[in-house]
């Protein structure tokens, strides 16, 4: 497979916890930041959710939509499409009002170069749109960064285990969870709070890095030993069913696959696939970025989809030429700067 639109319908197929999240939603749900990695196959599966679980309300996707089609395929599903900048007042207040709303927008890369955007974008617009949406449900997506480095022997930390960013990027996102919280406590606000690593999809992750390093000859970096994956569907279809968690003060969730797998092994179980000899560089530190997801099976379930099925679908698609969205995850960054 190495058509988007394909790729696409594939990482959109509802799962069944997808339906019954959609089933039990009630009304209109409104997706703040869908232009990004995830938004538009989450904005396409709880459409299709929807319509397979018979459930009526509105699949509202906004975002900057700056690029120049990038809102066509989400309206050929269903979709309205609102183009807004969430940190202009005006564009905020005029959005429609919903029931249920997913907030997604975020910034990682270029912190480095643009801090000062980062925290607004990560730490103010957070209050913004909990105070303009305090009668809603706001599941919001957050990150594994707020974590620090843990002993790779372990099966990482749980969401009662103390934070501790690295960097300005990890220190925003934790910013952006305790802005949350506090509205969320202040107004009642029903809330979960998601912090995602890594998603997985054959156009970007963590695997795709892997691959596109492994098919230039470049040497793959172990010093960040292990890393939790999780395929993209699968983290979306938690998100649409976390609305029923939402809570106040905020659920908080991680949300992963377990265990934590070795890079030198994917890298190596991507290099059979690829016919290529993976190199290596660094030696495997003895902490790394991890998150334990056990919370998450507890309410929701395994995901549905293993590390067989990632390594493959990725490997099939780099080797028939798909594409790629050119974003490193920058996994193996120790220092926190992005």
């Amino acid at each position: 497979m190495t058509d988007d639109l394909e790729l696409d319908q594939l990482l959109s197929r509802p799962t069944p916890a997808a339906r019954e999240a959609m089933a039990r939603l009630g009304g209109d749900l409104l997706i703040l930041g869908a232009g990004g990695k995830m938004g538009p196959t989450l904005a396409q599966l709880a459409r299709r959710s929807a319509e397979e679980a018979g459930a009526a309300g509105r699949i509202i996707a906004v975002s900057r939509f700056g690029a120049p089609g990038s809102r066509d395929s989400l309206e050929r599903a269903g979709i309205e499409t609102i183009a807004s900048d969430l940190l202009d007042p005006a564009a905020l207040a005029a959005l429609p009002d919903a029931p249920n709303v997913l907030f997604m927008a975020g910034q990682k890369f270029g912190t480095s170069d643009d801090a000062a955007g980062t925290w607004a974008i990560n730490g103010f617009l957070p209050g913004l749109v909990a105070q303009r949406f305090a009668g809603s449900r706001i599941v919001a997506f957050s990150t594994g960064n707020v974590y620090p480095l843990w002993p790779i022997e372990s099966d990482g930390p749980t969401e009662t285990d103390p934070v501790g960013p690295v960097g300005e990027y990890a220190q925003s996102a934790l910013a952006r969870e305790r802005v949350l919280e506090f509205f969320s406590e202040r107004n009642g606000t029903p809330a979960a709070i998601l912090r995602l690593n890594y998603a997985i999809e054959p156009r970007y992750g963590v695997l795709r890095d892997l691959a596109d390093r492994i098919v230039a000859g470049m040497p793959v970096d172990v010093d960040m030993g292990r890393v939790n994956l999780i395929w993209q569907r699968d983290a979306n279809a938690v998100a649409l069913a976390a609305f029923a968690q939402c809570a106040s003060p905020p659920l908080l969730m991680n949300v992963t696959g377990r265990p934590a797998h070795r890079v030198r092994w994917l890298a190596m179980e991507l290099g059979k696939r690829l016919d290529r000899e993976p190199l290596f560089a660094g030696r495997e530190a003895a902490t790394a970025l991890l998150s334990n997801a056990e919370r998450m099976e507890a309410r929701f379930g395994v995901p549905e989809v293993g590390i067989d099925e990632m390594l493959d679908r990725v490997a099939d698609w780099v080797k028939g030429g798909g594409r790629s969205l050119g974003k490193p995850t920058r996994f193996e960054e120790r220092s926190g700067r992005f």
